[in-house]
């Protein structure tokens, strides 16, 4: 029995990595429907103030993304997960204490939004660069994709469990699921019994701005990772703008209940799950670079689907949840190649500054995109609004078509890219 065990199956602290991060995902997802629920149901959020929510948990990505990889590069990066994950249960447990005390305001969606997001920044830069020091460089695809099945699970199972958890307690009280889940993550982390290596030595007098410059350098200077970077820009900041308004499109104009909108959530990320099992495959396939541009083609036509589907319940929920496994199948698809790449290729004292730098121009324009979305989704309508989003997944497949991505048949040998000199401070 045990030889059908194989791979990463027989490494227990990847294991051990997975099911915490399997269960926060699970939690993740609930907030991510609860959170805008709140704001849209329990408080009667406009659509700026929906915009102004969804920009204060993705600015920190401007404020503190690039400094994150630096820093986390000095250090081990286990235990700055472990950190952020306390400081992310007890933060989300704020909400359904405010709830209950019958305080609860948009002031303080805002603030928790905001502080959050910082944690989130460093847990991700950090978890980002750990899992290569913890799986061996060849495995790196087999992990990110058994990360990717957790990640479509947890969108599969966790929106119906935040419509039902808000059906039956309110918005603000399901948030403590997630406040919960972080624990549970933090565990996991701290039982993991593979020793991290030590942080490359580091001239201690070097200013750190360097060092972030080199991140940046490393990215820019490399085609493959440039052309990841303008794509995942562009289509960031429109996708932002889409989902600043969607909740209020679906639960106003199409009066969609939150049971139902978790149900479509949950359905559609069936499509993710498939993507995560399959995206190796249609790498051997197809090759590498036809797979990432046909997924953001994909991506493109989901997006346009939504505000297509029409205002009518019965014709309009099909199309989306059609959209939404077609849109969640696509990203699953690039990301689980795109990390893996980016991953191999680059040098593990460089691994955080690399995550931070693509993160910090990819994610960075969040807070620009949900502003806009609720800026459009006041002066031009809802629908409108969500039909001016499609610019974005457009724009990137120009951007990958006119680079060298296409003509990758498969990955590059695990051969690291050539750091950049290192600028004086």
């Amino acid at each position: 029995m045990q030889k059908h065990f194989t791979g990463l199956w027989r490494h227990p602290n990847f294991l051990k990595l997975w099911v915490g991060e399997t269960v926060s995902l699970l939690g993740s997802q609930v907030t991510f429907l609860a959170m805008p629920l709140t704001a849209a149901m329990t408080l009667n959020a406009t659509p700026l103030q929906m915009g102004t929510l969804g920009t204060v948990q993705y600015i920190p990505w401007l404020l503190v993304g690039l400094l994150a990889g630096a820093w986390v590069d000095r250090l081990r990066r286990r235990p700055v997960m472990v950190a952020a994950d306390l400081g992310r249960t007890v933060l989300l447990g704020l909400i359904p204490l405010a709830a209950v005390a019958g305080i609860l305001r948009m002031e303080h969606l805002y603030v928790v939004g905001f502080l959050v997001g910082i944690l989130n920044v460093l847990f991700d830069v950090a978890y980002a660069a750990y899992l290569p020091t913890l799986v061996p460089r060849d495995h790196l695809v087999e992990g990110n994709s058994k990360l990717q099945v957790s990640a479509s699970i947890a969108e599969i199972s966790g929106p119906g469990l935040a419509g039902g958890l808000v059906q039956l307690v309110t918005a603000p009280l399901a948030v403590a699921v997630d406040a919960l889940s972080f624990l549970v993550s933090a565990l996991s982390l701290t039982w993991i019994g593979t020793p991290e290596p030590k942080p490359a030595p580091t001239d201690d007098s070097r200013n750190i701005l360097a060092e972030i410059r080199e991140g940046l350098r490393l990215v820019f200077s490399n085609p493959i990772l440039r052309a990841f970077a303008l794509a995942s820009v562009t289509t960031n900041f429109f996708v932002d703008v889409h989902l600043a308004v969607f909740v209020l499109y679906a639960t106003r104009e199409l009066g969609i209940s939150p049971v139902i909108l978790g149900s479509i959530y949950a359905l559609g990320a069936v499509g993710g799950l498939l993507g995560s099992l399959v995206a190796e495959r249609l790498v051997k396939w197809q090759g590498l670079g036809q797979v990432i541009v046909g997924a953001q083609i994909l991506v493109t036509l989901a997006v346009l689907v939504i505000p297509l589907s029409g205002r009518q319940f019965w014709i309009a929920v099909p199309l989306i949840v059609i959209a939404e496994a077609l849109w969640g199948f696509a990203v699953v698809v690039y990301v689980v190649n795109t990390v893996s790449l980016r991953q191999a290729i680059t040098p593990n004292q460089f691994q955080g500054r690399v995550t931070a730098s693509l993160r910090f121009v990819t994610w960075g324009v969040a807070p620009l995109g949900f502003l806009l979305g609720g800026i459009l989704g006041e002066t031009i309508g809802l629908q409108a609004t969500l039909l001016v989003a499609v610019a974005g997944p457009l724009l990137s497949v120009a951007c990958l078509v006119l680079s060298p991505v296409p003509g990758l048949r498969e990955p590059p040998t695990p051969e690291p890219i050539t750091a950049p000199t290192a600028t004086a401070p």
